[in-house]
């Protein structure tokens, strides 16, 4: 096989990957950091701005991507006329486990060395919430020697040799009908 077919497929398995999904929305500084300002609690613009330091064009695109993605919805505020706020929608707040990762991630092997500069705590007993692990159906922590991968059911032909799995001997659907259809911003609230 050529090396261009074989750029060309990955490209084509890459596009097809939910990560590689996943990081189109959020794989950028700027996004990230705007989420971590949204789960902290910040809804204006001109607060977005105040924490982030970014410039107000950047933070004008990602608020947009984040509302047409539907992750956030832009609200009237009612006390200043022509402006809005910026809320987390259920996809936007299903992100939450993933920033908390990343975050863990940062603070274990980045953070200085008087320790990360912001704590979460659960609010009704004030303790350090967990933050997510892998575990087994037993509830043990899983390592990643642990973890088996394997073709989903979603796979293109080019995972499924790789990772296993048979081709299923289906009927061919039209192309983009097995996508999950993106809700619209006013959905999930």
């Amino acid at each position: 096989m050529t090396a261009r077919r074989t750029v060309k497929r990955s490209r084509l398995t890459n596009k097809e990957c939910s990560v590689a999904r996943a990081m189109e929305v959020v794989g950028d500084r700027w996004s990230i950091l705007l989420l971590r300002e949204a789960y902290y609690g910040t809804k204006r613009f001109d607060e977005f701005q105040y924490y982030l330091g970014v410039a107000p064009n950047i933070l004008s695109g990602r608020l947009k991507k984040f509302v047409d993605l539907g992750m956030m919805t832009r609200a009237p505020l009612p006390e200043h006329g022509g402006r809005h706020k910026y809320v987390l929608t259920k996809k936007g707040r299903d992100f939450f486990p993933t920033y908390l990762a990343l975050k863990k991630w940062g603070d274990d092997w980045l953070a200085e060395q008087a320790g990360p500069q912001v704590v979460f705590r659960e609010r009704s007993s004030g303790r350090p919430i967990e933050y997510p692990v892998p575990v087994s159906a037993r509830g043990k922590p899983l390592e990643l020697e642990d973890i088996e991968i394997v073709a989903g059911s979603g796979a293109v032909p080019f995972n499924r040799k790789r990772f296993g799995g048979q081709l299923p001997h289906a009927k061919v659907k039209p192309r983009g009908s097995n996508r999950v259809a993106r809700k619209s911003a006013t959905q999930g609230k």
